[in-house]
């Protein structure tokens, strides 16, 4: 029996971490930047932010694929088995949303939010093409989606916030 060093979880859970940090990290950020927040309030947000969305994806992937697991082998199986999916969604939830944030600890907002968003959207793109070229599907296309896809949620963050801070 011999297995496989990469499987479909673990890049299921690579590209779900990634995506899902760039959009959601620089959705909060750039909602709570654009209305000219304080930088510390900015780190302070995201810093929380990062570290608990990605806890809570690091263990929904253990809890959820421990469950896909059990429907399957109709069983018992332990946690451990599920254990390298949640590491690795909660690693590139992590290292992803820091990404997003770092310009904001060298920059003002009025800087940092547009580098910020720019970042997220290059690396959407990038994450699309790793994706489409590991599936063989069309890169320019799956990365195109992607920066679709983020830029939308980017969009929403950014109209969220100009409208509470209207209220």
């Amino acid at each position: 029996m011999t297995s496989r060093l990469i499987t479909s979880d673990h890049i299921r859970n690579f590209v779900f971490g990634v995506e899902d940090s760039l959009v959601s990290t620089v959705g909060l950020i750039s909602g709570i930047a654009i209305v000219d927040t304080e930088r510390s309030v900015i780190l302070l947000t995201g810093t929380v932010l990062i570290f608990v969305e990605a806890f809570s994806m690091g263990v929904g992937s253990l809890l959820s694929d421990n469950s896909v697991r059990e429907f399957e082998e109709k069983a018992v199986v332990p946690l451990r088995t599920s254990a390298i999916s949640a590491s690795i969604m909660f690693f590139s939830y992590f290292l992803s949303g820091f990404i997003i944030l770092l310009p904001y600890v060298f920059l003002q907002n009025g800087k940092a939010l547009p580098l910020s968003v720019a970042i997220s959207l290059v690396s959407l793109f990038v994450l699309g093409l790793v994706s489409g070229r590991t599936s063989s599907i069309n890169p320019t296309k799956r990365g195109l989606v992607m920066v679709l896809v983020g830029g939308l949620a980017i969009f929403v963050g950014m109209v969220v916030g100009l409208l509470v801070d209207m209220l």
